[in-house]
Order: C-alpha cells, then structure tokens, then sequence
C-alpha cells in the first residue's frame, strides 16, 4: 500500500461531499489538512483526483475510478461496525450451544425459550453429541457453551456446574421387583443402560468398579428417553436421571427400584474454553441461568 488509510478515508469524505470544508466539519480535522493530505495523496498515487473551483471539488475520471473502490470498501467497513454494535446490544448475531438431546430436553428448554423471547435477533444453533464429543466443538470452535455430565476433567476449560441430578434404576409397573436392592443385585438384573461412550455411562460403571462389581448390560442404547420407555415395557431394568423422568414417574409407567445405598449425586456443568472470551450473546446466556 503507497499511503496511509486515513488519507482514503479523508478522499472519501471529500468526494461524497464535493466539498474540503464539508469533510473538515464531518471529520473534525482543519481544511488545510484536508487539503494537504488530497495534495499528499495525489503525489504518492502520482494522480490528479480532484478538479477544484470556486463552487468546491469534483472528481477527475481517476479520482472516479478510485471513488468507487473506495466507497466499496469504506460500506462494508461501515456494514461490519454495524454488525459489531448489533452483537455489542444483543440485536443480531448466533449462539452455538451443544448439549445432549436429554439435557436440552429436559433441562435447557425453559432457558432457550427465555433467551429466546428476550433476545429474538440472536439466532440459537444447537449441536448435539456425547460429552467427550462437546468437549472437542468447543475446541474446534464449533460451539460456544456446552452442557455436559460432569465430572469432566480439562485444564482447558472452565466448567459451572449447573444443577444436580440423581441416577436411579426402574423397572416397569408389571416388572417382578424386590423390595430392597443392593448393589450387587442390580448387577444381576437384566440391565438396559447407556452406550460405553456415554459420560453417564462411565460414572455408573466407576461407581461399581469401585465395589469390585462389573455391570454387563442385556441391552445398551444411545438415548436416554428410550432407556424410560424400554423399562416401562418391562424390557428389564434401567438406570436413569430422575430428574429428567419426572412425567414417567409420576404417571406410574416406571417404578424406582430401592437401592441400597443410593449412587451419589452428580451434576450437569456448562463449559466453555478458558482462554477465549465469551460473547455478549453467550454471557447473556450465562446469567439468565444465573451463571455469570
């Protein structure tokens, strides 16, 4: 590039005005700097761009040509300050969320449907995996925010847990059930669990490693409404999140098996890259979850 940006900036203002005293006034600057930056310009594009007269300033066939590159640019510059303010005011732009059909469903709807209807501009894109799989659209930039089962262990990320939730088993209303169940009779139960891959999985199956139990399941599936409605068919028994099987619960199409004791409580966290900063739309987010 032979001159400085300002210089085109100035050229600009001088010849959508026609006037050097018009682009003073509007770019806060002298006349005869204005003057003297067109003169620096020229020389340094070896050009004449503008005729001047009495009346003010029209635009030599270069000055023309130059005009129209120019007024191209300085629309899209003016286009994307426009576009930065419409994020800055929460007026337009998209919010990339991954989360699991489970967690959306059950947990982040009420929250997608407030954002929503306070910001209706922002446009909310949803991507859904497995929690390990969340953990990489972050990384690779294809997600913003994602809400996981925790624990998740990543120096990379901060992660705040979000609320608590309880594993349970069930069986259907038809199911031959015990009154009390221990760990180890569980384990002897036609069990229907999440795939391997899954983070609920794997925090069952640690849970009773630690006790020397290995839990081989009849049937594994990769949703969690299914594990609900294979049990309420009495297909065998089920591990699931209460809090996101409340309706079948209450309607009586799964019964909780008593185990003794219960699994711990977990909890579902909502992670984002540590070392990039959110956007206004993202951090919205957060605190209309009471999160930030």
């Amino acid at each position: 590039m032979k001159t400085k940006l300002d210089y085109y900036k100035i050229f600009y203002e001088t010849a959508k005005n026609e006037s050097f005293s018009t682009a003073a006034r509007n770019l806060y600057i002298s006349q005869s700097a204005i003057s003297q930056c067109i003169r620096q310009l020229e020389s340094d594009l070896n050009t004449k761009l503008f005729i001047r007269s009495r009346r003010g300033v029209t635009l030599t066939n270069e000055g023309r040509l130059l005009f129209q590159k120019i007024e191209s640019a300085m629309l899209s510059i003016e286009q994307g300050e426009t576009l930065l303010a419409q994020l800055q005011h929460l007026d337009g732009g998209s919010l990339i969320i991954a989360a699991g059909d489970a967690i959306t469903s059950h947990y982040l709807l009420p929250y997608l449907e407030q954002f929503h209807a306070q910001y209706p501009e922002i446009r909310i894109e949803m991507a859904s995996s497995y929690s390990s799989r969340m953990v990489e659209h972050l990384k690779e930039g294809k997600a913003e925010l994602a809400f996981i089962n925790l624990p998740v262990d990543d120096d990379e990320l901060c992660i705040e847990p979000c609320t608590e939730i309880h594993d349970i088993f069930v069986c259907g209303p038809e199911y031959n059930a015990k009154q009390s169940y221990s760990w180890s009779d569980i384990a002897k139960e036609p069990l229907i669990l999440l795939e391997t891959n899954a983070v609920s999985r794997r925090y069952i199956d640690e849970k009773f490693a630690k006790k020397h139990i290995t839990l081989s399941p009849q049937i594994e599936i990769a949703v969690h409404d299914l594990l609900i409605r294979f049990a309420s068919i009495n297909l065998g028994v089920s591990c699931i999140v209460r809090e996101f099987s409340e309706d079948a619960l209450n309607s009586g199409a799964i019964h909780p098996l008593p185990l003794n004791p219960p699994l711990p409580p977990r909890s579902i966290g909502c992670a984002y890259l540590k070392h990039n900063p959110l956007s206004p739309a993202a951090k919205a987010f957060l605190e209309l979850m009471g999160l930030k």
